[in-house]
C-alpha cells in the first residue's frame, strides 16, 4: 500500500518531465491552450479592438439618416445640399402664388438669382426682398444666401454677343 503523503511515481516506461511536455504540446496543437506568440497577438489585436468591443460608448445602432448627416458634414457638401434645398422647395420658401410665376435661376457668390414671368412680377418681388432673404436664412443657414436678384424674363438683346456693332442698333423691327 502506498502512503497518501508521499507522491506517486510515474509508470515506469514514462520519464516524469515527458508527461507535462507532451500534454502542454497536444493541447497547444488542438489550440485549447494558447503559445506564447498567440498570447502576443491576442493582446496586441485586443488593445486594436477596443472600439469594436461590446457594450462600449457609439456601439448603439444608428439611424440612416443620422448616418447621412455625420457624412455630409464630414465631405463638406452641407452647403450644396441647403442650396438645393432652396431651389427644392421654393414654393414653401417664397408662397405658392409667387412660385407659379418665378423660379430660382442661379447662385453665385452668395446671391440667389430668380427669373420672373414678367418685370411686374419682378417689380413686385424686389418690395418682397427682404421677407424672401429672411425666410431662406431661417430655413437653410448653410445655403449661404447673402442677397436676391430678381429678373425679368428672357427677351432677345441686340446688345451683347458676337455681332454686336456700335450704334443705336435696329429700328421698326417689329412692323
Amino acid at each position: 500500500m502506498s502512503d497518501p503523503g508521499q507522491p506517486q511515481e510515474p509508470a515506469a516506461s514514462e520519464p516524469a518531465e515527458v508527461i507535462p511536455e507532451t500534454v502542454a504540446t497536444y493541447l497547444r496543437l488542438r489550440g485549447l491552450e494558447p503559445s506564447a506568440r498567440a498570447y502576443r497577438k491576442k493582446k496586441r489585436r485586443r488593445t486594436a479592438d477596443d472600439e469594436n468591443a461590446p457594450f462600449t460608448a457609439g456601439r448603439d445602432p444608428r439611424g440612416l439618416g443620422d448616418v447621412l448627416a455625420v457624412v455630409t458634414r464630414e465631405a463638406g457638401w452641407e452647403p450644396a445640399l441647403a442650396r438645393e434645398d432652396v431651389v427644392r422647395t421654393w414654393s414653401e420658401v417664397a408662397g405658392a402664388d409667387t412660385a407659379k410665376h418665378t423660379r430660382p435661376v442661379a447662385f453665385t457668390d452668395g446671391t440667389l438669382t430668380v427669373q420672373a414671368d414678367s418685370t411686374a412680377w419682378a417689380k413686385q418681388l424686389q418690395i418682397m426682398r427682404s421677407q424672401i432673404l429672411s425666410e431662406i436664412i431661417r430655413r437653410y443657414p448653410e445655403a449661404g444666401v447673402e442677397s436676391i436678384r430678381f429678373i425679368g424674363p428672357d427677351v432677345p438683346s441686340w446688345k451683347w454677343g458676337p455681332r454686336t456693332i456700335p450704334g443705336r442698333g435696329p429700328r421698326d423691327t417689329y412692323g
